[in-house]
């Protein structure tokens, strides 16, 4: 088989049930609360049953969903919990990275316009997802940028949770899109500026905010 052929061949049954639920999820096209049939999940993305089960058996096992024998999958609800556990993990992370990040070199604040410039896009069309993810990539840069892999590891095993909740952040409050892309160039400013005080505190208003949310309705 040649290299051509192996770049073209399809990805496993398996895979292709776990990208297309995981995506749906994470984009809310499947709501918290929503009940999955696997004939229903079969039949979308074209495969059989058996492929249907291993796909969402590793999705349970990442949080998102809840499986039911003979019943299906529970897309499981943020909870306000998992929101405050989140908002409290990326605070440890991110402000520390933020601080020690500075003098902020030219990739990296050449990497953060070019993120910030993409928000700014997204928000344009109203494409939620797509905000979320530029947004998300955003704080990882900061934290990749400060050198410590571990906790790179740790703010990536957050990824899939902090995509979710983006969505359904700017579902519930729809201003913050506007309010997302000035704080990010709040940001980015203070690492413009070498100004390390500001900018772990700007980080620390652009996260906390998310708090309130978990005083209220996040569906």
């Amino acid at each position: 088989m040649s290299s051509a052929d192996t770049a073209t061949k399809p990805p496993p049954a398996a895979e292709r049930v776990y990208t297309h639920v995981k995506q749906a999820v994470l984009e809310r096209r499947y709501e918290g609360g929503t009940l999955l049939s696997e004939g229903e999940l079969a039949e979308a993305v074209g495969v059989s049953r058996t492929p249907v089960r291993e796909a969402l058996l590793r999705l349970e096992a990442e949080g998102l969903l809840k499986l039911y024998p003979k019943k299906g999958a529970l897309v499981l609800p943020v909870s306000a919990q998992e929101i405050a556990d989140v908002v409290e993990t990326r605070l440890l992370v991110e402000q520390h990275a933020v601080a020690k990040v500075v003098p902020a070199g030219a990739q990296l604040l050449g990497r953060l316009e070019a993120l910030l410039e993409e928000q700014k896009g997204h928000a344009a069309t109203g494409d939620l997802a797509a905000f979320a993810v530029a947004d998300r990539c955003f704080h990882a840069e900061i934290v990749r940028a400060a050198g410590n892999t571990i906790l790179a590891q740790l703010y990536d095993q957050l990824r899939d949770r902090q995509l979710r909740m983006g969505v359904a952040t700017m579902h519930a409050e729809p201003d913050r899109i506007a309010k997302n892309i000035t704080e990010h160039t709040e940001i980015l400013d203070a690492l413009r500026a070498g100004d390390a005080i500001s900018a772990a505190g700007f980080v620390q208003r652009h996260i906390s905010w998310v708090n309130t949310l978990a005083r209220g309705d996040v569906r």
